[in-house]
This record gives C-alpha cells, sequence and structure tokens, in this order.
C-alpha cells in the first residue's frame, strides 16, 4: 500500500508517542500482563487508522472536456443553486461532498484548464456540515477555466477536526483532470460551483469516489 506523504511526520510521531507509551506501561506495572496486552491492542488498532487515513489508491480515471469529476472520496450533501459571492458575484449550482476522517483525503482537479483564480482564507473550524463553514471556515477557492472557456469554482473547507489545508496548485498553472491538487486531513469538506445548466449526475447522499464519480456534465 503507497502512502501519502503529507502524513509521514504524522506517522512517525504517532508510532514514537504509542512505543513510549508501551514501554511505560510495561515498566509500570511489569506484573499487569492483561493490562499491557490491551494497551498494545489499542495502540495498533490507534496506529492503523493513522496509516489507512493516508492511504494513496490505486485507481483507473477516463479523461473528459465536459464531465466535472468528484474532487474527493466523500457524501454528496448538498446540491442546490446559490449566489456565489467570492468570484461569479452571480448564481451557481453547487454540489458539496463531506469527508469523514475514514476516508482517503486527498483532492483531485474536478477537470482539466488553467487555474484561473486560487486564494487561501484563514477562518473558523465550525463542523463542515454547518450552513457557513463554506463562508467562514479556513479554506481555499479554485476555480480552473476549461478547454471551453467555461470557469469551475471548488473549495477546500477545513472541519472542526480538520485544520491542515494543503494545495499544489497556483493561478497560471495548466492542470489535468483527476491529478492531485491538494490533502486535507482529518475530515473536512469540498464545494465544487457549476453553471446553471450543467447536467447534474448525482444525488444526495451518493457516495462518491475521487477522480472518478462524474458530478456533472456541461453543456
Amino acid at each position: 500500500m503507497k502512502l501519502h506523504k503529507e502524513g509521514y511526520t504524522i506517522m512517525a510521531v504517532t508510532a514514537i508517542v504509542l512505543i513510549l507509551i508501551n514501554l511505560g506501561i510495561q515498566y509500570l506495572l511489569p506484573e499487569g500482563y492483561w493490562i499491557t496486552r490491551i494497551v498494545l491492542f489499542i495502540s495498533v488498532f490507534v496506529f492503523v487508522l493513522v496509516v489507512q487515513f493516508f492511504r494513496v489508491p490505486s485507481r483507473t480515471v477516463h479523461k473528459s472536456d465536459t464531465q466535472v469529476v468528484a474532487p474527493c472520496d466523500g457524501r454528496v450533501v448538498v446540491i442546490e443553486e446559490v449566489v456565489e459571492t467570492e468570484y461569479f458575484n452571480g448564481p451557481r449550482r453547487q454540489i458539496s461532498i463531506f469527508m469523514s476522517p475514514l476516508n482517503v483525503h486527498i483532492n483531485w482537479n474536478p477537470i482539466s484548464g488553467v487555474i484561473q483564480y486560487f486564494k487561501y482564507h484563514k477562518g473558523l473550524y465550525l463542523v463542515a456540515w454547518h450552513p457557513k463553514s463554506s463562508t467562514d471556515n479556513e479554506r481555499t477557492t479554485v476555480v480552473i477555466r476549461t478547454v471551453e472557456g467555461i470557469d469551475i469554482l471548488f473549495r477546500q473547507i477545513a472541519g472542526a477536526a480538520a485544520r491542515r489545508i494543503r494545495w499544489y496548485v497556483k493561478e497560471g498553472d495548466k492542470v489535468e483532470q483527476s491529478t492531485e491538487m491538494g490533502f486535507i486531513k482529518f475530515g473536512s469538506r469540498v464545494d465544487i460551483f457549476l453553471p446553471l445548466d450543467a447536467e447534474i449526475k448525482v444525488n444526495l447522499q451518493d457516495k462518491t469516489v475521487g477522480s472518478i464519480t462524474v458530478l456533472a456534465e456541461l453543456k
């Protein structure tokens, strides 16, 4: 299993802390056979959870200039018409995907094109499903202009536990659909803003597979 670079430090620190805890328990309770075994079991379980969070899945993708794919694994929690005020200043169709701590937290480019706009916003750490998390939480805003001249906006949004957003793109970059653009650690959400005439291909509560699930077809 391949592991993501964003997890190297966390996995190493977790391993060191768990090893020290287990050594300490064995030193303080040399006769506590069952206690040491229980602590060891819990330690292994915690470490496996941390490792699986940073796994890098192997996926076969099909690229399209007219299809917008999911930028992350998760579950569709919002499909609605909204007024987007940061870039478009007008109505758009919003799709929001919630990522639980058990999901892969890599973020992929939803379509090929050129990064037309990028901005990082400091902010709060409301729970990811809070209505104001899209505008008040720590987040990034990325706009990709497709080969057809259509702008697609998406946001990485930190949640109550996710306080580390990483991105690997900047304005002017040419990006390919389904390539890695960033990472959010430990539970969060991604919003995608589409033209009103885009044909939505998912429903509420649908599970998405990042870089593969088709969210919408552009006109």
